[in-house]
């Protein structure tokens, strides 16, 4: 966990304890989208399965897979962000993730559509871990744009 070390300790513990305790990590049966993401730098892998309904709501999150605390915590604090979003909402929460990470300007409210996922932003301060961070988001991307 030494990469976390200069993270805020709240956020700290956010990133630990979905790493810890995945959310949404249980494999979705019936009719679902699906994708996988592969880091192959690092290895980080990404398994996420989606449920949305006619009228465009992501009704059912699955996100699974094996790496390091960021890209697997990441996939859990998305998954809680989009469940029960809009395909719109979900394009624009991730849009505010990848701009967070560059370090661009966001509104208060941008901010506040990220919920706890706010808790990745540290990991700006490491150029190098934020393809981790966005393994998940990248996947979400795909499935999205389908829609």
């Amino acid at each position: 966990m030494s990469d976390l070390s200069d993270f805020d300790d709240m956020y700290q513990e956010v990133i630990i304890d979905h790493y810890k305790n995945p959310r949404n990590s249980k494999k979705l049966s019936g009719n679902y989208d699906e994708t996988k993401a592969h880091n192959p730098f690092c290895g980080d892998e990404i398994e996420l399965q989606l449920i949305i309904s006619d009228d465009g709501i992501i009704e059912q999150v699955s996100v699974t897979g094996r790496g390091c605390a960021i890209s697997q915590s990441s996939g859990s604090l998305m998954s809680d962000s989009v469940y029960g979003k809009s395909i719109e909402e979900a394009r624009n929460i991730n849009l505010n993730i990848r701009s967070m990470l560059k370090d661009e300007e966001l509104s208060d409210e941008d901010l506040d559509s990220l919920g706890d996922s706010y808790a990745i932003e540290g990991v700006k301060k490491f150029p190098v871990r934020i393809k981790c961070a966005l393994l998940s988001w990248a996947a979400l991307k795909d499935l999205i744009d389908k829609h």
